[in-house]
């Protein structure tokens, strides 16, 4: 696996973007863009970097949305559609014409929203553990969580200024990791990411940074009445024991991408919310069937 690169774009004043390949690109191979979930960064596809047939099958690309990773920008503040756009940008600075996006959590409204920005671009999208929806009532009486109430605190803890010795709080990430992984999050796992948090959110730029993103997580705009617009094909895979969202939502969500040239729900049994993470086998055969299928 390569280490993490950046790449110059013009969005937001001018950005600098974290990304990463599995391997040298290859033009002759279809491309998978990979986009990590809350805090986390292009380390969370670890797997599938690691994962030889799907390596065979398509470039692997991480992008780092804004507000996580080694991504910035010129301006400070920066939504969902931004990093939609940022990494349909990233694409074009790359000299790739089109691409398959998957997405975790945050990363599948992300790829929904490539999907819509970008029609000729985007091959299709493979949305993991997420919602189409506001935080709205509606996904909590379908047994989504409380983003309100979980990033909350969080932005109202992340409001004033720090010094350049601060580092993100430990219990901050410990709060986001069983959301992920499930109650047993494994140790090497819970250390490997307490450490890349702590590089990743240090000083008061990283402070204000985390502060935006969870903002966005907790006060984002809701897709469903634009998911018609979706044209390419759509696999969404959700497990069951995802504390965050739900599969019943899954369900009601799915049956919106009305246009789409297929839309298909694979529901992952006893899989977590960073489904990619906690099972990449089934993901990952998924994902090298349905870019066999489309590409």
């Amino acid at each position: 696996m390569t280490t993490t690169d950046t790449v110059q774009i013009l969005h937001l004043g001018g950005s600098t973007i974290g990304y990463r390949f599995g391997k040298a690109y290859d033009s002759s191979l279809p491309t998978l863009v990979m986009v990590n979930s809350f805090s986390t960064s292009a380390e969370l596809y670890r797997p599938q970097f690691a994962d030889e047939k799907l390596s065979a099958t398509a470039n692997l690309l991480a992008v780092e949305p804004y507000g996580h990773g080694r991504t910035r920008a010129t301006y400070g503040q920066f939504t969902y559609w931004d990093s939609a756009i940022a990494g349909l940008q990233v694409l074009d600075a790359l000299g790739i014409p089109q691409a398959f996006v998957l997405g975790t959590s945050q990363g599948g409204w992300i790829a929904a929203r490539m999907a819509m920005l970008a029609p000729d671009a985007v091959t299709g999208i493979i949305p993991l553990g997420t919602s189409m929806d506001f935080e709205s009532q509606r996904s909590r009486e379908l047994g989504c969580w409380n983003g309100l109430e979980f990033c909350t605190p969080a932005i109202d803890a992340l409001a004033t200024p720090v010094g350049d010795d601060w580092v993100i709080p430990l219990e901050l990430v410990d709060a986001v990791l069983p959301e992920g992984f499930g109650e047993d999050v494994p140790a090497e796992e819970r250390t490997f990411w307490h450490e890349t948090h702590q590089q990743n959110y240090a000083g008061d730029d990283g402070r204000e940074r985390l502060r935006i993103a969870s903002i966005n997580l907790r006060d984002r705009d809701g897709l469903h009445g634009r998911l018609d617009s979706v044209r390419c094909p759509v696999l969404w895979m959700h497990g069951t024991a995802d504390r965050v969202y739900s599969v019943p939502n899954a369900e009601a969500e799915i049956e919106l991408f009305v246009n789409s040239a297929d839309a298909e729900l694979r529901v992952v049994e006893g899989g977590h919310h960073f489904l990619s993470a906690t099972h990449p086998a089934e993901v990952d055969a998924a994902a090298v069937k349905f870019i066999t299928r489309w590409r």
